[in-house]
C-alpha cells in the first residue's frame, strides 16, 4: 500500500506543478516597422543589407525580432 500512496503523491505533485510551467510568460519579441510609399522593388537591396546588419548583431527575423512592412 505504501508504494501505491507514493505513486499517487508523485503523480499529484507533477500534475500540480505542470500548469505553472506552461503559463510562464515569454519575453516580448521586438518589432521593427518599415514604412514607405515607394514600391518595394527599389528597396530590395537596402532591405537585404538591413537584414544582414541585424544578423551580424545577433538578431534573426522570426527568431528574436519581427519585421513588419
Amino acid at each position: 500500500m505504501s508504494n501505491r500512496r507514493a505513486f499517487i503523491t508523485l503523480l499529484g505533485g507533477a500534475a500540480a506543478g505542470w500548469p505553472l510551467a506552461g503559463r510562464a510568460q515569454q519575453p516580448a519579441m521586438p518589432v521593427i516597422g518599415l514604412l514607405g510609399s515607394a514600391p518595394s522593388d527599389p528597396w530590395a537591396g537596402r532591405l537585404r543589407a538591413f537584414r544582414q546588419g541585424l544578423s551580424e548583431t545577433g538578431y534573426v527575423e522570426g527568431r528574436n525580432v519581427a519585421i513588419d512592412m
